[in-house]
């Protein structure tokens, strides 16, 4: 039963809500404090499921205003249906004290309104400079003044503290340099409202603390913000009230400064959560499952070398581009690497591709599940099943659709996946409940080595603690589970070591119920460069 919120509005939203607020952007941004978006029963049905129901929101000028709930509440379409992206099946949307109805993000985008989405919406084969200022290009005549273009996206970078050259090929970026990006591109719009799902999910705390002084400023400037993050202990440091979803239909809103997070999530999952982390039950032995020897490549890492035990999952931190991810597709197949040794449960590891690892009982979660991790456009039955086709057959080596349902519909339970059923297309679910899945298919795969990159990014409080438990379960059955994370309290809550990467290296490897945040910083930022007695 979920306790009682006294400060919560109830089921609608109080205040009065001016009938006309000044059109004119100069003068209207004084107007700190004054409406400037309204929603009012919104409403909006997919086949087969309905994501929001009479949904009520408010944003005043000058404030940030935080959207939260599990996933599959119906956040992520709400912001699509203020962006343009859907369009809402009932309800009124007061912008500015008109009413009005975006029907393409391009129009609310001119309106503005900008958003910064959870999944990655960049254009891999162009440049930053020309993904920020896509279909905005500055122009000399009939062509695109690229210096201008390099100049004034160099001057978004910089706003953001990114050391990044403008024509560098997004292509090549990493998740978390595709994410400044991502928002180094809504703050060039210059907007009057400023949607943020997910922003910080894949930052470094240097990174998140940059952001979080641009919103200050933005706050400042009058512009108002709607921020969704599962990441709640963040949301004291800049929201002023906060909306709480569940199961697609609005449930309050009120002050953040006058609740918990205790009492958020409360109201989120209709219950109280009293632990973030399940009670370990995978206690580590001496025998190694993995060891790692030398790993280099050129450029990216060097001198690789750790060892995980059965029995004990162990935790890779660093800050961005310190080579975390790049090791572990590196062991993956996805990328080469030019030296080193990696042993599999006594037996030298040879992988050419992921194909070669697969087949050795290597699985890998990405980070990046939209590109890398699922076929969207799939059901989630075919994604699930996607890595162990060969369970599915029958003697005619034909697929047993029974055999596929059964199967999906457990990981559906397992997970608590939401979804209207195992024929769903995956693209039409939430990002948390996307990467679930992923994590559904490699549980399938029943493979011996786990990297978990990032698992519980876009993930809410609820859903974490579901997947915390897999990651003991799997470890406690003696299959190797490394997780990365770019959350320290994730790496102090779950891992039995730590291994600190900075610029490549491993400069540390810690236990982690004798260290704290504190020293792990230390190592990741190089201050530290000398290998701890952890390390074998």
């Amino acid at each position: 039963m979920a306790m009682a919120i006294p400060f919560w509005e109830g089921n609608r939203m109080a205040g009065s809500i001016p009938e006309k607020v000044a059109q004119d952007r100069a003068g209207a941004m004084t107007d700190t404090g004054a409406i400037l978006l309204r929603l009012e029963g919104i409403t909006k049905a997919f086949p087969g499921v309905v994501a929001l129901s009479d949904v009520h929101f408010d944003l005043r000028r000058g404030e940030v205003h935080a959207v939260c709930g599990e996933n599959g509440a119906g956040k992520s379409t709400l912001m699509k249906i203020i962006s343009g992206v859907y369009q809402a099946s009932a309800g009124r949307i007061i912008y500015k004290g008109a009413e009005c109805n975006f029907t393409s993000p391009l129009q609310s985008e001119r309106a503005g309104i900008a958003i910064i989405h959870q999944e990655l919406n960049l254009v891999p084969h162009l440049s930053i400079a020309e993904n920020i200022y896509l279909a905005r290009e500055p122009r000399h005549g009939f062509l695109v003044n690229r210096k201008k273009l390099h100049a004034d996206a160099r001057s978004c970078l910089d706003r953001l503290g990114i050391d990044l050259d403008p024509a560098t090929i997004v292509r090549g970026l990493s998740v978390a340099q595709c994410q400044m990006v991502e928002i180094a591109k809504a703050l060039s719009l210059d907007a009057e409202v400023l949607i943020m799902d997910e922003p910080t999910s894949s930052l470094t705390d240097q990174e998140t603390v940059l952001l979080f002084k641009v919103i200050r400023d933005l706050k400042k400037a009058g512009v108002g913000i709607i921020y969704i993050s599962h990441r709640l202990d963040e949301l004291a440091q800049i929201v002023d009230r906060v909306t709480v979803l569940r199961d697609g239909k609005y449930v309050a809103t009120g002050d953040l400064a006058a609740t918990t997070t205790d009492e958020i999530v409360a109201r989120m999952v209709g219950r109280s959560l009293e632990e973030k982390f399940p009670e370990r039950t995978s206690k580590p032995t001496d025998e190694i499952i993995l060891a790692v020897k030398g790993l280099t490549r050129a450029g990216v890492f060097s001198d690789v070398s750790f060892e995980l035990r059965r029995g004990e999952i162990l935790g890779f931190a660093g800050l961005m581009g310190a080579g975390r991810t790049e090791v572990a597709r590196a062991i993956f197949g996805a990328d080469p690497y030019d030296a080193g040794e990696i042993t599999l449960e006594g037996k030298p590891l040879t992988v050419r591709s992921p194909r070669d690892a697969i087949n050795a009982g290597v699985a890998y979660l990405s980070e990046d599940r939209k590109s890398q991790g699922l076929a969207i456009r799939m059901s989630v039955a075919a994604n699930m099943t996607l890595t162990n086709m060969r369970a599915l057959s029958n003697r005619l080596g034909m697929i047993d659709f029974a055999r596929q349902t059964k199967a999906t519909n457990h990981f559906i339970k397992l997970l608590s996946i939401r979804t209207p059923s195992e024929n769903q297309t995956v693209k039409l679910l939430s990002g948390g409940n996307q990467q679930k899945i992923i994590i559904g298919k490699w549980l399938f795969r029943e493979s011996r080595l786990l990297f978990f990159d990032e698992p519980t990014r876009g993930i809410d409080v609820g859903a974490k603690f579901a997947i915390y438990q897999i990651m003991d379960e799997l470890a406690s059955r003696g299959i190797g589970v490394i997780l990365i994370s770019s959350e320290l309290p994730e790496i102090l809550g779950m891992t039995d070591r730590v291994a600190v990467f900075h610029q490549g290296r491993i400069t540390g490897v810690l236990e982690t119920r004798n260290t704290n945040q504190e020293e792990i910083m230390r190592y990741a930022s190089g201050y530290v460069r000398t290998r701890s007695e952890g390390q074998k």
